[in-house]
């Protein structure tokens, strides 16, 4: 997601994927839940601790005005690990550990849909002064599930474009800054336009699926498949065989380009 000492990563599980981001309309490829009607009811799972609450609602609240879907919180499935539930996004925190990440957002995707998501905020950074602020909460919440219905980052730069879906950064001196903490019309247009068409069938009622969620130690991403010129971005794989693969995007801190230990 954003700048010092931060890496996001957005890890995509897919049977059948083709890798890609359209940065002008910050649509992640082309991976969509599928729904034969608009707007549809997702449900956002709720496995949030106490003092994450108000940042969970106000998400899926800010989330819920776009006019093609309606977003809404249901109990969760109460663990740590952000088990993946079929047809639903799993909204979690825990202390994952100091692995590099403040963020993590993952997508299950079938016949190249959709089918499930998480979405993990990571309290060993959340507990440390340097993040630990209502501001950079809701960024982080707003941008993990934003992850999960296939939007990008809208910028990488660091500047804000006032949506949550950028890479402004609300710590140190913009602590106090409430910029960047909702989406804002851009975002609501972009799942406008990639949830224009129709589909067949639908993913969002929940049914079986064993495609795993996103593992929350960079070490187990697999292999490096391709980097930006800079080494800040970068895209591992991993292939679990018969087309299964998790594919996580990360955003490197400027300090620790490609080791790991940075954080969102």
């Amino acid at each position: 997601m954003k700048l010092r000492h931060r890496t996001i990563a957005i890890a995509l599980v897919t049977l059948s994927l083709a890798a890609g981001s359209l940065y002008a309309t910050h649509a992640w490829s082309t991976y969509h839940w599928a729904r034969t009607s608009n707007p549809f009811t997702l449900k956002i799972g709720n496995n949030m601790s106490s003092g994450w609450q108000t940042y969970f609602n106000t998400a899926v609240s800010d989330w819920n005005a776009a006019s093609v879907m309606n977003t809404t919180a249901v109990a969760g499935t109460s663990n740590k690990r952000c088990s993946a539930v079929a047809g639903t996004v799993q909204v979690c925190n825990g202390t994952y550990g100091n692995n590099g990440w403040l963020g993590l957002a993952s997508i299950s995707l079938t016949g190249g849909h959709i089918s499930q998501g998480t979405a993990k905020m990571n309290d060993t950074y959340f507990n440390t002064a340097t993040y630990n602020n209502p501001n950079e909460k809701q960024h982080v919440v707003c941008q993990e599930v934003g992850h999960t219905f296939g939007l990008d980052h809208t910028s990488t730069d660091g500047s804000s474009q006032n949506t949550c879906m950028d890479y402004f950064s609300n710590t140190g001196a913009n602590a106090g800054s409430t910029l960047s903490t909702h989406p804002n019309q851009h975002d609501y247009d972009e799942l406008g336009i990639i949830y224009a068409h129709l589909d067949s069938s639908t993913t969002v009622a929940a049914s079986a699926n064993n495609i795993p969620a996103a593992m929350a130690d960079p070490g187990s991403w697999g292999k490096l498949v391709s980097a930006s010129a800079s080494g800040r971005s970068e895209t591992y794989e991993l292939d679990f065989g018969g087309g299964n693969k998790v594919i996580t995007h990360v955003i490197w801190a400027d300090d620790t380009h490609g080791r790991g230990n940075g954080n969102d």
